[in-house]
C-alpha cells in the first residue's frame, strides 16, 4: 500500500499511489472522474507545458482557481518542476490578486474567466492594465470569454488543453527540500504575509493526517468543499489523496447544492466551519440527514453557534474539534471522535505527528506555562513552515531559535499531550473562515475621501461573523455609508466588506506606555448596540 513507503516528495506521494492502483479514483468532478493513473499524466504533461512558457524550478505559479481538477493536476505540475504554486484566494478581489500576483513574482498565472459561479471576468476588469505585466502567460481553464479585460488583453493566453496535449516532462526537480506552496496570510501590515513550505513536509503531513484520521479505510469518501486556495481545504483534499482514496471536488459554496453531494456520493468525513454546518441541518431534514458521515472536522468561528456541537450530535453528525494555520499546515490536531461532546467540541486536541510538539508561554515574562495555564501557543513539527517568502524579518519574529511558530494564538495546555485553543491574540478578525488582518479593510476605506481613519471589527450575527467598520470623518464631510460599502465591494473579498459603517468622532482609547491603544472591546459593544437599535 502507498502508506507503507513514505513519500519524500509531493510527486512521489502521487506517483507512489498510481503505481500500485492507477485505475482508483482520485478526482470526481461533476460527471467526471480521473483516476490516479490520469491524474499522473496530466500533471506530467502540464508541467512540460508549464516548462516550455519559461518555467523553471523555484518560479512561482499562481493557482486563482476554482475546486476543479486543474487545481490539482496545475499543483503536481508544480512539484514535477520543482515550482512554487502560489495560491490566490477565488474570493479575492481586484486590489488583492494584483498585490498576491506581482508582489510573489509569479510567472504564470492560472485561472478560469468563464467559470460561471464566479466572476472572474469582472475581477479582471477592475485590475490596473499595469499590475500584471510581469507575469510571462496567463492559463485558461475552461473556455475564454468573448471579452477580454484589458489587463490580461496584452498576456499570452494559453489554453489548459494546449498544456495537458503536451508529452510529459521527463526531468523530475522534485525534492525533499525544494519549496512547493505558498499560502497568504495576514501579518502586521495590510499586505498579506507569504507562507512558504517544502516537497517534504507537505508529502509527511499528508500521509500523517491519512494515517491519524482513518482516510485509509476502504470505504472512505471525501467532499472537498473548503476552497483549495486555503491550507485548510489542500491539506483535507491532498491527505485523502494520500490514503489513495477520491475527493469529490465541490466547485461552489452554496449550501443545496453541497447538500445535494453529500445525498449523491455519502462521503465517509466532511471538514468545514460552524456556520456550513449549521446551514446543512437547517437544509436537510430528519432525524438523521448525514448517515454515511462517521464525524466531521470542525472550526468554530462563530460564537454565536457554540451550541452547534451538542445540536448536530442529537441528529447524529459528530462535529470534532481540530487546530491548524497556514504556517504549521492544516489539521495540526484534532479532537478524537470517540471524547465526549464537551470536550470534542473544543479546538486543539492532540497532534497529529508524534513528532510535534505544543508549549504555551506567558505573555509578559516569557515563562512556560504547565497545563490548566493560558498562554501564548507555540507549535512545533514536521509540518512547519520554511518561513515567510520574502521577508526575512517576519520570519524572524515568528520561529523560534528552537524551531518553534510562534502562532499568535491562546491556548492552554491539558497535560496528556494535547492543548486547547482558547482565542486569538491581538487584533486579526476571523471572517467566513478566513484569518484578516482588520488592516487591510481599513486601508481601504481610508482611500475614500472625507475619511481620516477607520478601525475594524468583527461582530458574531446570526447569518455569521461579520466586519462592522467605524470611521473618523475630515472636518465638514459626511458619511455616504453605501459608497463606502460599494467601494469595498469593488475591491474586497466579499467576506472583507463590512455590513455597517457608522461614523464616531473619536475612537474609544485606553494609555499605555506604547501610546494610546483602541479599546476594541467597546468598538464591539457600540456595534452591537447600534445594531440592536430599534
Amino acid at each position: 500500500m502507498p502508506l507503507s513507503r513514505p513519500a519524500a516528495d509531493v510527486w512521489t506521494l502521487l506517483a507512489d499511489i498510481a503505481e500500485d492502483k492507477p485505475g482508483a479514483s482520485a478526482l470526481i468532478n461533476g460527471d467526471t472522474t480521473l483516476s490516479f493513473g490520469g491524474l499522473l499524466d496530466a500533471a506530467g504533461r502540464v508541467a512540460r507545458g508549464l516548462a516550455d512558457l519559461g518555467v523553471v524550478a523555484g518560479d512561482r505559479v499562481a493557482l486563482w482557481l476554482p475546486n476543479v481538477p486543474a487545481y490539482p493536476i496545475f499543483y503536481f505540475a508544480c512539484a514535477r518542476l520543482g515550482a512554487i504554486a502560489v495560491a490566490v484566494n477565488t474570493r479575492y478581489r481586484a486590489v488583492e490578486v494584483a498585490d498576491i500576483v506581482g508582489r510573489s513574482g509569479a510567472k504564470v498565472l492560472a485561472c478560469a474567466p468563464g467559470f460561471r459561479r464566479i466572476d472572474f471576468l469582472s475581477i479582471l476588469s477592475d485590475i490596473d492594465p499595469g499590475a500584471l505585466d510581469k507575469l510571462a502567460a496567463l492559463v485558461v481553464v475552461g473556455e475564454e470569454t468573448a471579452v477580454v479585460p484589458p489587463a490580461i488583453e496584452r498576456l499570452r493566453r494559453v489554453p489548459f488543453e494546449r498544456l495537458l496535449s503536451r508529452p510529459p516532462l521527463g526531468v523530475n526537480n522534485a525534492r525533499p527540500n525544494a519549496p512547493c506552496n505558498i499560502f497568504t496570510t495576514s501579518g502586521t501590515t495590510s499586505a498579506p504575509k507569504f507562507v512558504l513550505h517544502r516537497q517534504g513536509a507537505i508529502a509527511n503531513h499528508a500521509q500523517q493526517v491519512a494515517r491519524v484520521f482513518g482516510f485509509t479505510s476502504p470505504e472512505t469518501l471525501s467532499l472537498s468543499i473548503l476552497p483549495l486556495c486555503g491550507v485548510f481545504g489542500f491539506n483535507q483534499t491532498l491527505s485523502t489523496l494520500a490514503a489513495g482514496k477520491p475527493c469529490v471536488l465541490v466547485e461552489s459554496y452554496e449550501i443545496d447544492e453541497i447538500a445535494r453531494l453529500i445525498a449523491h456520493h455519502r462521503p465517509t468525513t466532511l471538514f468545514g466551519s460552524d456556520d456550513m454546518y449549521a446551514r446543512l441541518l437547517d437544509t436537510v431534514p430528519g432525524d438523521r440527514p448525514f448517515p454515511s458521515v462517521k464525524w466531521a472536522g470542525y472550526a468554530a468561528f462563530n460564537a454565536a453557534l457554540a451550541e452547534l456541537p451538542e445540536q448536530a450530535e442529537a441528529r447524529g453528525l459528530l462535529l470534532c474539534g481540530l487546530y491548524g494555520m497556514s504556517e504549521v499546515q492544516a489539521l495540526y490536531s484534532s479532537r478524537s471522535s470517540g471524547a465526549a461532546v464537551e470536550l470534542r467540541k473544543l479546538g486543539g486536541g492532540v497532534p497529529t505527528s508524534p513528532l510535534a510538539h505544543v508549549r504555551v508561554r506567558d505573555p509578559e515574562s516569557g515563562v512556560l506555562l504547565g497545563a490548566g495555564q493560558p498562554g501564548l501557543l507555540e507549535c512545533a513539527g514536521p509540518s512547519l513552515m520554511v518561513g515567510y517568502y520574502g521577508n526575512d524579518a517576519a520570519t524572524a519574529d515568528t520561529l523560534t531559535a528552537d524551531g518553534y511558530v510562534r502562532t499568535g494564538d491562546l491556548a492552554e495546555l491539558d497535560g496528556d499531550g494535547g492543548f486547547t485553543f482558547l482565542s486569538r491574540m491581538g487584533d486579526v478578525l476571523r471572517l467566513s473562515g478566513f484569518l484578516v488582518n482588520p488592516l487591510e479593510i481599513e486601508s481601504h476605506i481610508q482611500t475614500v475621501p472625507g475619511i481620516s481613519a477607520c478601525q475594524t471589527i468583527a461582530l458574531p450575527r446570526p447569518e455569521g461573523v461579520r466586519a462592522v467598520s467605524f470611521v473618523i470623518l475630515e472636518p465638514g464631510a459626511a458619511l455616504d455609508e453605501a459608497a463606502v460599502i460599494a467601494h469595498c465591494r469593488r475591491g474586497l473579498a466579499n467576506y472583507k466588506v463590512p455590513m455597517r459603517v457608522f461614523a464616531i468622532p473619536e475612537f474609544p482609547v485606553t494609555p499605555s506606555p506604547n501610546g494610546p491603544k483602541i479599546q476594541r472591546a467597546k468598538l464591539r459593544d457600540l456595534a452591537t448596540a447600534r445594531l440592536n437599535a430599534p
